[in-house]
C-alpha cells in the first residue's frame, strides 16, 4: 500500500503539539489550504474526536468533508454513532474504505490495476468475493479475465 502513495509528494506528516483536534495545529491547516484544494478525506483513531473534531471544524470553513468510517474506531458503537450522527447533521459525507478506493480508482481498465487489486485485498479482503465471481463469470462466456486478477 505504501508504494502507491511514496511517490505523492502532497503527502506530508505534520506533527502535532498536543492539540487533540488536527484542525487546532496552524501548521495543519496551512498544508491543507497550500494543497488549494476544498475536499478531504478524514479517518482516524477516534471516530468522535480525531474524525469529528477537524471534520466539523473544516466543514464550518466551508470544506466538503468525506469521513471514512470504518477507517477508525471509538471506545464503543454508541460514541461512533453518536459522532456520525452529529457529523452527518453538520453535512459531513460518510463513506467506507471501499467506497473512497472505487471512487479513486474508478475503473480496473487501467496499468496499475494490479496495485489497486493488492490494495483492495489488504484494505478490503471481502473485495476477493467480487473478483472471483467476475472472473468466474469471464472465463464462463470464454473471455480473458484480466485486468481483474485474484490470485
Amino acid at each position: 500500500m505504501v508504494e502507491l502513495f511514496e511517490s505523492d509528494d502532497d503527502a506530508q506528516y505534520i506533527a502535532r503539539q498536543g492539540e487533540v483536534s488536527a484542525w487546532d495545529n496552524a501548521d495543519f491547516v496551512e498544508a491543507v489550504e497550500a494543497t488549494g484544494r476544498k475536499t478531504l478525506v478524514i479517518a482516524g483513531v477516534w471516530t468522535s474526536v480525531c474524525v469529528a473534531f477537524p471534520a466539523l471544524q473544516a466543514n464550518a470553513e466551508g470544506y466538503t468533508v468525506y469521513t471514512v468510517m470504518d477507517a477508525s474506531g471509538d471506545v464503543s458503537k454508541m460514541a461512533s454513532d453518536a459522532a456520525l450522527d452529529r457529523m452527518v447533521a453538520a453535512g459531513i459525507i460518510p463513506v467506507t474504505t471501499n467506497t473512497m478506493m472505487s471512487e479513486t480508482h474508478r475503473t480496473w481498465n487501467r496499468d496499475d490495476w494490479q496495485e489497486w487489486l493488492g490494495l483492495y485485498s489488504e484494505l478490503v479482503p471481502e473485495y476477493n468475493a467480487a473478483v472471483q465471481n467476475y472472473n468466474s463469470a469471464q472465463e464462463a462466456a470464454g473471455e480473458d479475465v484480466s485486468p481483474v486478477d485474484n490470485n
